[in-house]
């Protein structure tokens, strides 16, 4: 395992932030995500901030399992050194979508799957990624959750 991340989010606190006036919240979200955000609410009868919320718990996951792996793989001692910081993430361009069997799925861009194989040393390759992303996301009453693992 490279690293192991966890996250979770307080679906109202999540839903009022989604409809302050002026938020950019949605602009953290591929159109992709939206869309199936909203396949998926019509399908469950429910509010699209369950699912947006689960999503971003996600994301959140994935960046801290991600930093966990950069830490793990850091020689004794050295500085380390992450490709992002909080104010440049590029959070829409790591989506949580599902597969055509409603399986989540983390997909990266091909630029942070780059920064990815960089940050941890593994082989540069566009076609073959050398590593797993696994997710599991969930949500019950005003709680969603997502763990990310990083494996080779």
């Amino acid at each position: 395992m490279l690293g192991l991340g966890h996250d979770v989010v307080d679906v109202p606190a999540f839903a009022k932030q989604l409809n302050e006036p002026g938020t950019r919240m949605r602009n953290l979200f591929s159109m992709r995500e939206i869309w199936q955000t909203a396949q998926r609410s019509q399908l469950k009868h429910d509010d699209e901030a369950v699912h947006l919320a689960a999503r971003w718990a996600g994301k959140e996951a994935f960046l801290k399992a991600w930093c966990a792996a950069i830490s793990r793989h850091a020689k004794d001692g050295a500085e380390v050194a992450y490709p992002y910081t909080l104010d440049n993430f590029p959070w829409v361009r790591i989506e949580i979508l599902d597969d055509s069997h409603g399986v989540p799925r983390v997909i990266l861009s091909s630029e942070v799957q780059r920064k990815v194989q960089q940050s941890l040393g593994l082989p540069l390759d566009p076609v073959c990624q050398s590593y797993d992303i696994s997710i599991s996301i969930s949500h019950d009453g005003p709680i969603a959750s997502a763990v990310v693992m990083l494996e080779i």
